[in-house]
């Protein structure tokens, strides 16, 4: 098909359409993305045959017309429309209304409570994300229009739906294909049988089961589905998922084929078209094996899940009502959730990854925190209406009605599953992480994450609370100062402010992991930002890393070490293994004195069992009492870095640092001072750095132009080689910095 080329609006389309969507031309467009305004967008499309036109998502009061003939009125931008268009040229039209002068209509039943995160409260009527509605953290533009791909599908793909199950050893697969009278041929893990019309279960004897990436291999299997008019394709993944209520635990404790897992994962956000697997390999990389779909956004599309089922992420899917009093009772209302609801749900079913399906975001929070009945922020609809179309979908995955919800309030952090801000926004200390004793954070940790690129101003791309008089930038500030008494005046205030935020991430998510922790796990607030600056994202809005990304993939890799500092009872040293393999490892933990002088050293033999925690006594490992983390402080200190490193098969599988609390490094010192060489070796596109110093070197940074460096920000043990892979880099020279180093270092590239 030959589609005239159109001019899109941006905020609409971001990239060339598929060859089976649909190209747009707009007719007006007087403010981008704004809810004043009426918004029209028309094109010409050539059928050889009839086909379906399919509109994946229309934003918000739409109207679509086919040659002049309105054919589709749509009040949700989560509902698909099918819309049968006969052989032919045909005028395709949108019309997406002014959602403004729609908010000014008083609607009964009235809000029992109104909300301050929305610009309107009479959002609440609308189907539609408050992206771009939320002005604390997703200010304008909306989506408005056609924001979803539309496309022209055939009779030639049937629609399928599957499901997965285990039966013992063995995988069952449901195939349903309501829409064919014949007969089904279906091929699933290189077997082939024919199924009645209308489809049946399938068994496959013993097959390879799907993980998160981080406990093992996820696992697919090809499923092909052919009838008479034409096949259908997808992958399966088999899995078997416990949760809190199957293991006696408060909060949520997800188990996967029987292993429990640690969670640690980010909130998503949309992405540009066709970033959204790039992406989440970038969480892959980052050591997180869960992403959040918040009810404040969008649903997303088959192109994400496909690539979390892939890639081995777990998903967390709201549906997307947050904060606000839906009227429920209402009957037009109800009967248009009921549809997005069955959608949505149709959308995610019978996939491996889906670990969640949550009601909503911070409803029970907002109605607990106002003081009322705390019964108004579940009721029927998110108490037991949506639980049972979840079972009607065949969903198999834990349902929470709301997130944070649980315990006495829903925002209290020692039951349920809760928001925890403690460090972070209310400006906590670290210890407060062990007194809030969290389950399950379904948010945490939101910070203003310097990007690599120092912002033009400590505010740019900042998030603030809708009427608070700071934001997170003065969050992250605080920390800074307590920390490592370094303010906003400082000549090193971007460096440690880059840093700070990533140190705080990994010191809580390693009080989180140890073995005796209540806590199951955690989900940052968030993975990428919206726009440039210093936002919650780990990845800044182009996508790169920060460097707050590369301290928390230290602090969450499957295989990890990590010290926790118990006070009196000692520093406590704690080793994970995440993998389905048994690691035989040496442990090298090593004291130095002035960050320079080797004091102490020992060596030892670990066994890791697979999926499997530990924590060890280090002063036990060291046969003898050291004073390690200078507690009872008699005397001058001995030694002021702690350094533990897991070796295995030749290699530093992780590394740990700990300097003791009230002990000052030695300051900073040029590259000679510090002893700090390096060289670098090409390796076809990529380049290896190798370094070493003789005194400890802080933070460490490569930068080059347009490479990215495998490690960011790590710590440097004296002696020690390390190698660090830049790719790509061309030739030229890659610049060392660190916190503790005056000037860079210029390592030349060939």
């Amino acid at each position: 098909m030959n589609w005239e080329s159109a001019s899109v609006p941006a905020g609409t389309f971001d990239d060339p359409p598929r060859k089976d969507q649909v190209e747009w031309r707009a007719v007006s467009l007087p403010a981008r993305g704004s809810d004043d305004e009426d918004h029209w967008f028309r094109t010409t499309i050539a059928l050889t045959t009839a086909m379906t036109l399919r509109f994946g998502g229309l934003a918000t009061v739409c109207e679509v017309f086919v040659d002049g003939a309105r054919l589709v009125t749509s009040d949700s931008m989560f509902v698909r429309h099918d819309v049968q268009v006969s052989a032919g040229e045909h005028e395709l039209v949108v019309c997406s209304r002014a959602l403004t002068p729609l908010l000014g209509i008083q609607r009964k039943p009235r809000a029992r409570w109104r909300s301050r995160v929305p610009v309107d409260g009479n959002l609440r009527w609308f189907r539609t994300s408050l992206l771009g509605r939320a002005p604390g953290f997703a200010p304008a533009p909306p989506l408005v229009g056609p924001w979803r791909p539309v496309e022209l599908v055939g009779a030639s793909t049937p629609e399928i739906e599957v499901r997965t199950a285990l039966d013992g050893n063995d995988g069952l697969v449901a195939v349903r294909c309501a829409d064919e009278a014949g007969e089904l041929e279906v091929n699933v893990a290189g077997a082939t049988e024919r199924l009645a019309a209308g489809g049946g279960t399938i068994r496959v004897p013993s097959p390879e089961l799907w993980w998160p990436h981080t406990h093992g291999e996820p696992h697919l299997h090809d499923l092909h589905v052919r009838v008479e008019a034409g096949e259908a394709h997808r992958r399966i993944g088999f899995r078997e998922l416990g949760y809190a209520a199957d293991v006696g635990r408060d909060g949520l404790d997800l188990h996967v084929n029987g292993q429990p897992v640690f969670v640690r994962g980010a909130v998503w956000t949309p992405t540009p078209l066709g970033e959204e697997r790039a992406t989440l390999e970038r969480a892959r990389d980052g050591g997180l094996n869960m992403v959040r779909v918040v009810g404040t956004m969008v649903y997303e599309g088959a192109a994400f899940h496909d690539a979390c089922d892939e890639l081995g992420i777990l998903v967390w899917q709201d549906l997307m009502f947050a904060n606000l009093d839906y009227p429920f009772e209402e009957p037009a209302f109800r009967a248009l959730v009921d549809e997005e609801v069955r959608q949505a749900l149709a959308r995610v079913s019978g996939r491996p990854s889906l670990a969640v399906v949550c009601g909503n975001s911070e409803v029970e929070q907002q109605v607990a925190m106002l003081g009322l009945a705390p019964e108004m922020g579940r009721g029927e609809f998110f108490g037991e209406a949506l639980p049972g179309l979840v079972r009607a979908a065949g969903i198999d995955a834990a349902y929470i009605p709301s997130a944070p919800t649980g315990g006495a309030r829903p925002f209290r952090t020692d039951a349920g599953v809760a928001n925890y801000f403690g460090v972070g926004a209310y400006l906590r200390p670290l210890d407060d992480v062990r007194r809030a004793s969290v389950r399950f954070a379904s948010e945490c940790l939101a910070f203003a994450n310097v990007p690599n690129e120092a912002p033009p101003d400590r505010r740019a791309g900042v998030m603030r609370d809708v009427g608070a008089d700071w934001d997170f930038a003065d969050v992250r500030d605080h920390y800074l100062r307590e920390i490592h008494g370094v303010t906003v005046e400082d000549s090193d205030y971007w460096d440690q402010a880059r840093h700070v935020t990533g140190e705080l991430m990994a010191a809580v998510f390693g009080e989180w992991r140890r073995e005796s922790s209540p806590c199951t796990g955690g989900i940052v607030l968030w993975l990428r930002d919206l726009v440039p600056g210093s936002g919650w994202g780990l990845l800044s809005s182009d996508g790169l890393p920060k460097l707050a990304w590369h301290h928390l993939r230290r602090a969450v890799a499957p295989i990890a070490v990590w010290f926790v500092d118990e006070g009196l009872n000692g520093l406590v040293l704690h080793m994970a293994n995440d993998t389905p393999r048994r690691i035989a490892a040496t442990l090298r933990l090593s004291l130095y004195r002035n960050e320079e002088l080797l004091v102490d050293e020992v060596e030892t033999s670990v066994q890791l069992e697979s999926h499997s925690i530990r924590e060890d006594d280090v002063e036990t490992i060291l046969g003898r009492f050291v004073d390690i983390g200078y507690t009872y402080r008699f005397g001058e200190p001995q030694h002021d870095t702690v350094v533990a490193t897991l070796i295995g098969d030749g290699l530093d599988l992780s590394t740990a640092f700990f300097t003791p609390a009230g002990i000052e490094g030695r300051g900073r010192g040029t590259a000679e001072e510090l002893g700090l060489r390096a060289e670098a070796q090409r390796d076809g596109g990529a380049v290896d750095v190798r370094l070493v110093a003789t005194r400890v070197v802080r933070c460490v940074r490569l930068v080059a132009v347009g490479a990215a460096p495998e490690d960011d920000g790590f710590d440097l043990e004296p002696g020690r080689w390390k190698t660090v892979r830049m790719a790509p880099c061309a030739a030229g020279l890659v610049q060392l910095n660190a916190l503790n180093l005056v000037g860079s270092l210029d390592v030349i590239v060939p």
